[in-house]
């Protein structure tokens, strides 16, 4: 395991900060997973939109964020803050809470998070088990993922920081349907989709998830970190 505790001294001068799948492969494995758990809740908490836009996470400057969230007739917010390595949960009425980002396994941050969201007011239940991974661990159970390396993490959002903006203004030429710069936490990747106008094949034998993201033409581009493939790389599909 690897631990964290204090705000990262990575200069923000340095645009494409270095990062070695192999360097932190325990820690990506990890926020992948915590990564699911908060994003599950976003699904759970708001109308689907064409090809999951309303599941997806965005950019900020300080964190990977849910944005606004509806609760009854309030929002909520939850933000995994790279900076000062925390998970912010911001509320519309006044009962937010943080977590501190640091070596803990999936079972624990996930016990964590929904006791404090219960203990503010909050009540939502997820399908507890991660999406979009071989041999899946329920999110109870799950001891096994336990790292944060707060260093590696801050590196990862810095890269994430500066893909969003050239994706943005790549997505800003093109006048037709276009995705939002998105982060999906099941694939563990940042996205922007072009869209053709014209509905697409349908694809056999694809799971609800596949049929509803690519029911229209597509061209795809985006960011991983590399699992599958062994190193950090920017991909494209149509």
């Amino acid at each position: 395991m690897s631990d964290s505790s204090k705000k990262s001294n990575l200069s923000g001068t340095e645009i494409y900060p270095s990062l070695p799948l192999t360097a932190w492969q325990e820690t990506n494995d990890t926020l992948h997973l915590w990564m699911q758990i908060v994003g599950k809740i976003r699904l759970k908490q708001t109308p689907l939109v064409n090809e999951w836009w309303n599941t997806t996470l965005y950019l900020s400057a300080h964190s990977l964020t849910t944005s606004a969230m509806p609760y009854k007739n309030e929002s909520f917010a939850i933000d995994f803050d790279f900076i000062n390595h925390q998970l912010l949960v911001r509320t519309s009425f006044n009962k937010g809470f943080s977590i501190k980002l640091e070596p803990m396994s999936v079972a624990d941050f996930y016990q964590k998070l929904f006791d404090k969201l219960k203990s503010s007011g909050i009540e939502v239940e997820i399908t507890a088990i991660p999406d979009e991974l071989e041999n899946p661990i329920p999110f109870a159970e799950d001891t096994t993922h336990a790292s944060y390396d707060g260093e590696y993490a801050h590196r990862f959002w810095r890269v994430l920081l500066k893909v969003d903006q050239v994706f943005n203004q790549f997505r800003s030429k093109f006048i037709g349907k276009c995705s939002p710069v998105h982060f999906f936490w099941g694939s563990f990747d940042l996205a922007v989709t072009r869209f053709s106008g014209k509905a697409a094949p349908p694809r056999e034998n694809a799971d609800r998830i596949t049929r509803i993201a690519y029911d229209r033409e597509v061209i795809s581009h985006g960011f991983w970190t590399g699992k599958g493939f062994g190193e950090a790389a920017f991909y494209a599909y149509i």
